[in-house]
């Protein structure tokens, strides 16, 4: 979301055509203004006409292959499903390392196929090296496909995509592609603003038809606790059972979409380029890197006997997922996640809580959640502040309507951008290690009963222009760890929001807690600089809600 914002930003700045001519000297014919004007709009329609995709090529649909009966995954995984008759099984993966360490026994261990959708797939260390295990995979006969959305692109993750690109057992795909790479992507977006905005953000792990992986987690060191300087506080789960054909089925509609363009269509840098040294050099030290990573105990347990039978809850789920036409502006409102997951939470009875990073409620969220109040419905809701934010334009939107979600009864908090107090596992969901922490989870819990976990954020983005998908899982025991996570961790490490009548309508007042545990309060969004706080007071004024 904070490379989307980022584009907008490029073409909110586009200057306008006259302000920006420049003064003619008078040694120099001045040429009218009226023809500058045509000039200029003739090299516009120009790139413009540049910008243009080119026509997707014919393709057969292709399915995922049939759920594997032998090998190493399925080995494992079937005594638990057959078990478990008509439920699905699912372990949360709420540290970065168990997040990654998933991931790579998916990798090493499949036999058949890797399916994988992401929004976000870094040109970091860890990013780097899951191809290189994609790349593998491929070698030894696994058939992988991977579909990016295109939101992505370095010289070194070109490299790497081409090579995996170019097995003869793996494949590529953009969602929704640029036609362009590097600065030209600018004007991509300038000119075809009302398709490129529009992302997929859906992110599933799938391995030979038996296991999978969904929540809210890209490919990239922040989301595995691998970087020293940020962590994402971040909430996956692994899953087996019913759940995973459908999640199969979800794939394939994406893949054979109108808007997954294959990698070698597109004509891209890199495509049948050998990796320059630089690029090699880069992959050497993720591999250094990777290596010390697997060798961490928790990552070393998890490679080598992969999920335990204990460590599963078991549970009726149901698939949440935007159809992938939703990004052409094709889909009916009846087929979006946002009118299901509204009925999910219109049938509260006792409580709801619900981590979002990203949370702009609009004046129809505020008024949905004063009737659950008026209806004896506890509302909690956990987002980032100012200060953890990794995208302010987004602090701009929802931060004007919290004095009317306090109004309506709505108990807000603000996660602190500061690492949790000593004795809480490094990379654990609400207990970081790093020096700047963020929220990244997106989940819900209903009465304390259902549990929502996946890539929807409560805001208009998620709801009407990026697809999106989740699971909604009934267990008391994982829904009531969000509710307990809300009594203990979050007043502990974020930031309570009330209103401070006594300083005006709108004032409002942080309180919060010492490392000791002793009270603070605060008057003004807490450990952000003035400048930052100038800066999201004038977003605030743009009518930008619609695209948060």
């Amino acid at each position: 979301m904070g490379a989307a914002w980022h584009h907008r930003r490029e073409a909110a700045a586009m200057p306008s055509f006259a302000s920006d001519l420049p003064t003619p000297r008078p040694r120099h014919r001045v040429v009218p203004l009226t023809l500058w004007r045509v000039a200029m709009l003739l090299a516009w329609l120009g790139l413009a006409g540049c910008s243009s995709l080119p026509s997707r090529p014919p393709l057969p649909d292709e399915a995922a292959l049939p759920a594997a009966t032998a090998g190493a995954l399925a080995a494992q995984v079937a005594p638990l499903v057959q078990a478990h008759p008509g439920r699905s099984g699912f372990v949360p993966l709420d540290s970065g390392l168990d997040a990654f360490a998933a991931r790579v026994w998916l990798v090493d261990r499949a036999g058949s196929s890797l399916d994988i959708q992401t929004y976000i797939w870094r040109s970091d260390r860890t990013g780097r090296w899951l191809l290189t295990r994609l790349q593998a995979a491929a070698e030894r006969g696994v058939r992988v496909r991977l579909l990016l959305d295109d939101g992505n692109g370095s010289p070194t993750l070109d490299g790497l995509l081409s090579q995996l690109d170019a097995h003869p057992g793996a494949e590529v795909r953009f969602f929704n592609p640029y036609p362009h790479r590097g600065l030209g992507r600018a004007w991509d977006l300038a000119t075809d603003f009302s398709r490129l905005h529009r992302r997929m953000h859906n992110k599933t792990f799938n391995a030979d038809g038996v296991v999978t992986i969904l929540g809210g987690r890209n490919v990239g060191d922040e989301y595995f606790g691998a970087a020293a300087d940020m962590e994402f506080a971040d909430l996956d789960v692994l899953a087996v059972g019913p759940i995973v054909g459908e999640v199969s089925a979800s794939f394939d509609a994406y893949w054979n979409s109108a808007s997954a363009y294959p990698r070698r269509s597109l004509l891209l840098p890199g495509n049948d380029r050998p990796l320059t040294p630089e690029q090699q050099a880069a992959l050497d030290e993720a591999s250094a890197y990777a290596k010390d990573l697997r060798e961490r105990p928790r990552v070393e347990r998890w490679r080598e006997r992969g999920p335990q039978a204990s460590d599963f809850v078991w549970g009726r789920s149901t698939l949440f997922v935007d159809p992938p036409d939703k990004v052409l502006k094709q889909a009916g409102e009846s087929e979006l996640m946002l009118p299901r997951l509204a009925r999910t939470l219109g049938n509260a009875d006792r409580s709801i809580d619900i981590v979002s990073p990203y949370f702009v409620p609009t004046d129809d969220g505020v008024a949905a959640f004063t009737a659950l109040h008026d209806r004896g419905v506890r509302l909690r809701v956990l987002t980032n502040s100012l200060a953890a934010t990794d995208v302010s334009a987004v602090h701009a939107g929802y931060a004007p309507y919290r004095p009317a979600l306090l109004d309506g009864g709505v108990e807000l908090y603000e996660l602190r951008p500061v690492p949790a107090p000593e004795g809480r596992a490094r990379g654990r969901l609400l207990g970081l290690g790093s020096s700047r922490a963020s929220l990244h989870a997106k989940t819900f819990a209903v009465d304390g009963e259902r549990v929502f976990i996946g890539s929807f954020n409560f805001d208009p983005r998620s709801a009407w222009l990026n697809t999106e998908i989740g699971v909604l899982l009934e267990h008391p025991g994982l829904a009531q760890r969000i509710g307990q996570a809300f009594d203990t961790e979050v007043p502990r490490q974020a930031w309570q929001v009330t209103r401070d009548p006594d300083r005006g309508p709108d004032a409002l007042r942080w309180r919060g807690q010492t490392p000791e545990g002793q009270p603070i309060e605060l008057t003004e969004e807490p450990e952000a600089g003035w400048l930052t706080r100038l800066w999201v007071w004038l977003l605030s004024w743009l009518p930008i809600d619609g695209l948060l």
